[in-house]
């Protein structure tokens, strides 16, 4: 049993990661003062954007990677509340037909979530540290 929570666990995470990773890359790519202008344009600092999907692209990396998995996966949450919120939520749970609602968004946030409460040791970079660290204790005392 514990083994098939890892798998789920596991592929959550990379799937989390691979998403938020190219949406950021996406931002940069198409011009991250785009998105800026976008967010003054709905009543939010320009500079947020910049924090937003360098968060989006490092923070992807890093869950993919499995490096300090429940911290990103706070900050993707705060994104996806602050998405859902200041955007999707008055467009409704489907759309509106011009733009997606806030499904997706929902989805990711419980996403983020699960991986907040239960984190993911499975192929994660944080084990490797993690027992560096225990090691180096050890052999010390």
């Amino acid at each position: 049993m514990e083994n098939k929570f890892e798998l789920g666990s596991l592929i959550i995470r990379i799937v989390l990661g691979i998403t938020f990773f190219v949406h950021g890359l996406d931002k940069f790519r198409g011009g991250v003062e785009n998105t800026a202008g976008w967010f003054d344009s709905i009543g939010l600092p320009g500079f947020l954007a910049y924090g937003v999907a360098s968060i989006e692209l490092v923070g992807g990396i890093m869950l993919i990677l499995g490096l300090f998995s429940r911290i990103v996966s706070i900050l993707f949450a705060v994104i996806m509340v602050g998405a859902i919120v200041k955007v999707k939520l008055a467009i409704g749970f489907l759309g509106n037909g011009q733009m997606a609602g806030y499904e997706l968004d929902l989805a990711f946030l419980a996403m983020a979530v699960m991986l907040i409460i239960t984190g993911s040791k499975a192929f994660a970079l944080d084990q490797f540290i993690v027992k560096g660290k225990g090691n180096a204790t050890t052999s010390v005392n």
